[in-house]
């Protein structure tokens, strides 16, 4: 059987053609901000056959600190440590997927990215994609032998909220939330405490990437899309954010999809520009 390497999306027949290489492995990153519990139900209840939970809180987050955001990202050498315990090594594709829509696969993509790993791709519409085509869940909890996971750390591939401010106040960046409009516009607010965005932000819904349901766009259509948000604006000049650094790297995959490559992600996103007061908060569009 040929080698699979893809680095950016993946279809449920092609998964299930590979399912059982060993060189292949494969996260389920199903999550509920709301109900962080119903992960590990979801799990126990059928997940793809030989699949790794991959939790968000636990395995693809820090804890919170009392100056970060919803959803830190996770120390480099334990999510490394973490990885290897999964089976993933230097030659293992990895395939991300969650209950459908992409924005918690999309995390774990962009993490193993992050560290240096680029065979590494999310399921095109996740669980309910693999459902609708036929293809089998299993309760079976599968143990994949230990492999040493090498970290290649890629450069300035997020920014601190520091150098956010830097960027806006020099004109030296264009930042784009992806949280619902109505989020953006600072109505109905029912997750972090202050409403609103980041004075000059750009808004591009991480949902716009999709198809209407909850597979991605053409390569095309996404150019297409993205334009009409950035203008003449290069893709190596953005900052992906949104409310805690997960449905940004949604957006930060579509870019990369659309071959719009070079854009970085702001981990701390809107909850951890909220911890300081004095940040300016705009509202409306």
């Amino acid at each position: 059987m040929r080698m699979l390497t893809r680095t950016t999306l993946i279809q449920p027949a092609e998964l299930a053609s590979h399912l059982h290489d060993a060189n292949v492995a494969v996260l389920d990153c199903r999550h509920d901000l709301a109900k962080p519990a119903w992960s590990d139900q979801a799990f126990a209840a059928g997940h793809i056959p030989g699949a790794i939970q991959a939790h968000l809180d636990r395995d693809l987050s820090s804890p919170i600190g009392p100056t970060t955001g919803r959803h830190p990202l996770p120390d480099i050498a334990k999510l490394a440590e973490t990885l290897g315990r999964w089976g993933i090594g230097d030659d293992v594709q990895v395939v991300a997927y969650d209950q459908g829509n992409s924005a918690y696969a999309a995390r774990a993509w962009w993490l193993l990215r992050w560290l240096g790993h680029t065979k590494v791709a999310v399921l095109d519409g996740g669980l309910a994609a693999w459902q609708e085509a036929g293809f089998p869940l299993t309760h079976e909890v599968t143990a994949r032998s230990p492999r040493t996971f090498t970290t290649r750390i890629t450069p300035n591939a997020f920014v601190s909220t520091a150098e956010v401010q830097q960027a806006l106040a020099g004109n030296q960046a264009t930042v784009v939330d992806a949280r619902a409009a109505d989020r953006f516009r600072g109505e109905n607010e029912t997750i972090d405490p202050v409403a609103g965005h980041i004075p000059g932000a750009k808004n591009h819904p991480f949902l716009k990437n999709l198809d209407g349901g909850s597979r991605f766009q053409s390569p095309e259509q996404l150019r297409r899309l993205w334009a009409e948000t950035l203008g003449s604006e290069n893709a190596s000049n953005v900052i992906s954010m949104c409310g805690s650094g997960v449905t940004a790297c949604h957006n930060l995959l579509a870019l990369e999809i659309a071959g719009l490559t070079g854009a970085k992600l702001y981990a701390g996103s809107w909850s951890e520009w909220i911890r300081d007061p004095s940040r300016p908060v705009a509202k409306g569009s």
